[in-house]
């Protein structure tokens, strides 16, 4: 059963339609890649996935539930999100910041429990924050805030996670590292759902791609079926180098055809 699923919807703001009849859907256990060129709307895509865009026409179903029927705490410890760019404008600490991914399991007054503790702790391990627990967020680098966000959705124990471009920020290095973190994430049961420019990333870390192009779905499927010459010339008006290495998918963007 898939965990979120999506039939034919359609999104439009302030009269334009920007999600044109796509439809979605993750099982537990994989990483999909929304990929496709600026404007796409892989955004708006995972806005709607996660309930903060209302489909104009079709509608979201977690676990064969509509989405729009669960409370807003529930959402927040079934569904995690990191949005594209997200900063943390108050003087809060590391650990404070994360600890806000236990929100939906608090109620007033209530202390942390052992199981809080234990998820702060180990999402700062995972994404090798526990050196940094006690620095103000605002004093740190755009890669390392990116990773902060990133620990704070995880400290929730999502069933799902969605992170819009979570690498951007981030030096090839410790892009690497937070693509494997998903990875095995996913392999340990939590699905993952993540936008992405680098195209290398999407064909190695992925198990499944969903192609969008001008506000519709272009290709769905395995690497091998989306990242084809032909969608990927299609798509951003490139050509670009196709093969594996040490059994692992890889891509190079080589010039320009149009």
């Amino acid at each position: 059963m898939a965990i979120i699923s999506a039939e034919q919807i359609s999104v439009s703001i302030d009269g334009k339609k920007l999600l044109e009849d796509l439809s979605f859907y993750i099982n537990q256990g994989e990483i999909i890649g929304l990929i496709g060129p600026n404007g796409a709307g892989k955004t708006t895509l995972l806005k709607t996935l996660v309930g903060l865009n209302e489909p104009a026409s079709g509608q979201v179903m977690f676990k064969d539930h509509p989405l729009k029927d669960m409370s807003l705490r529930e959402r927040g410890r079934q569904i995690g999100y990191v949005a594209q760019g997200s900063v943390c404008h108050w003087p809060m600490s590391v650990n404070k910041v994360v600890e806000m991914g236990r929100l939906p399991y608090q109620s007033l007054f209530r202390q942390k429990t052992a199981a809080d503790l234990d998820a702060i702790s180990n999402a700062l391990d995972i994404f090798h924050l526990t050196h940094l627990k006690d620095r103000l967020v605002s004093t740190l680098s755009g890669g390392e805030r990116a990773r902060v966000m990133l620990a704070r959705a995880h400290a929730g124990a999502p069933h799902i996670l969605f992170a819009d471009e979570p690498t951007a920020d981030l030096d090839p290095g410790h892009q690497l590292q937070v693509m494997n973190v998903l990875q095995n994430q996913a392999r340990c049961g939590i699905a993952c759902v993540v936008v992405l420019h680098d195209l290398n990333l999407a064909s190695r870390f992925c198990d499944r791609l969903y192609l969008l192009q001008g506000g519709k779905l272009k290709a769905a499927g395995s690497v091998s079926e989306v990242m084809t010459a032909d969608h990927i010339n299609n798509a951003y008006g490139i050509e670009a180098l196709l093969g594996q290495h040490h059994g692992e998918n890889y891509i190079v963007p080589w010039r320009l055809t149009s």
